[in-house]
């Protein structure tokens, strides 16, 4: 794809946006007026010659993406991108000599107003994220031009649209998170060693896609292969509406993970994906540590049972490359163990239900045990657990299992 030219877009963006006061000079109020009377004519003219560029967009893509051996391929490509780039200048233009026209002098809709201020929320990336800031400026211009087609109501030109508009949202959204999984494995100190912020961005651009695309895609039928993401979309949605506490988000989250490991395996790798997913668990062992009341520390337990499943079954089960052999080892012995014990899901589904959160529970206190944070409340929780089903035994203050005592310290509660 060729780089992207926003002639004169620099010296624009970089103006602050100033309504324009009451307090004017004769020559002030002259010249207000007459741009208002101005603007509807160019923001007509910018109408039109963005609906021709879009005509030919249109067609220059059905092109590339027809299978007619007749034509050059490479060819059709370069003419479907020099169409995109000029389609892409005729939207920011738009943006900048009607939209920004409108919010300076005061005569903008609510609609015109939020628009300019997503604006600047991304060209204010250029400067210190650039990668980032060139997909989301085009992602901005898209969506912006989408919403007036929409409105427009012209059934023939939505659905060409929509083939060019998923096919195109698709390749940014990638590239967006493929710009972000650079970051998380990024080993430099230029960005925040926790990279939590990366995360919250990571979340925050998956759910993005799967309320504006995915979406579409399941509205129009575009993918027969999307069948097998249906039933995760519809838990997604149920998070879609309503306040969401820390827990909501967690398996919120969660779900959009396990969409993403169908939908973004190339952009969004399996070692970010693990660390996304290890993110997810620090968050979901802290919460139950945290929930003073029972009933809803319960609820949080039962949570961070399912994200653990989701992270062993989903994600390190499809793992090829381990950091070192024993960790390979100790995932077999594990996996062997839970297949074992899954062959007890037809014959009695509830003792199916209690091993395997014995084994989770197992597993989770052998990789937490020697964290660097202090997991001490959870494990004790874990224990109490482990005591309640048979498997370890309380003996004053220390738990015996297979023989060993698990000593703790006497004003310890668990």
């Amino acid at each position: 794809m060729k780089k992207l030219h926003f002639e004169g877009m620099i010296s624009m963006e970089e103006r602050s946006l100033k309504i324009v006061g009451a307090d004017k000079s004769f020559f002030n109020k002259i010249t207000n007026t007459l741009t208002r009377i101005l603007i509807p004519t160019r923001i007509g003219i910018n109408g039109m010659l963005i609906s021709i560029k879009r005509n030919s967009l249109i067609k220059a893509f059905e092109n590339y993406k027809s299978d007619d051996e007749k034509f050059d391929n490479s060819e059709l490509e370069k003419k479907y991108d020099s169409a995109y780039e000029v389609y892409l200048d005729s939207l920011d233009k738009y943006v900048l000599d009607s939209i920004y026209k409108k919010v300076s002098n005061g005569t903008a809709s609510e609609f015109e107003k939020d628009a300019m201020a997503r604006y600047y929320e991304v060209t204010s990336l250029k400067e210190n994220e650039y990668i980032e800031y060139k997909y989301r400026k085009q992602k901005y211009l898209l969506e912006l031009d989408y919403e007036g087609i929409k409105l427009s109501g012209k059934t023939k030109l939505i659905e060409k649209y929509d083939r060019f508009y998923i096919s195109k949202m698709d390749s940014l959204y990638k590239s967006i998170l493929k710009n972000y999984s650079i970051k998380v494995a990024d080993t430099t100190n230029k960005y925040d060693s926790t990279k939590e912020w990366i995360y919250t961005k990571i979340f925050h651009t998956l759910e993005d896609y799967i309320q504006n695309i995915l979406s579409l895609k399941l509205e129009i039928n575009y993918d027969e292969n999307l069948k097998n993401v249906v039933s995760e979309y519809e838990k997604f949605e149920s998070y879609s509406v309503g306040k969401l506490d820390t827990k909501d988000n967690i398996e919120k989250n969660m779900i959009l993970l396990g969409i993403s490991r169908k939908l973004f395996t190339h952009s969004l790798p399996l070692i970010v994906a693990e660390q996304c997913y290890e993110k997810l668990l620090k968050d979901a062992r802290t919460l139950v540590q945290d929930t003073k009341i029972a009933a809803k520390r319960e609820k949080v337990y039962a949570m961070l049972i399912n994200l653990i499943e989701d992270y062993n079954i989903k994600l390190l089960s499809t793992k090829v490359y381990w950091e070192t052999p024993s960790k390979r080892e100790e995932y077999k012995a594990f996996w062997n163990k839970y297949k074992e014990i899954s062959k007890l899901k037809e014959t009695d589904f509830i003792e199916y239900v209690k091993q395997k959160e014995i084994l989770f529970i197992k597993n989770d206190i052998k990789n937490i045990e020697n964290s660097k944070i202090d997991y001490s409340k959870l494990i004790k929780y874990y224990k109490r657990k482990l005591v309640d089903y048979g498997v370890m035994k309380e003996i004053r203050n220390s738990y015996k299992s297979e023989g060993k005592y698990l000593k703790l310290k006497s004003k310890e509660v668990a």
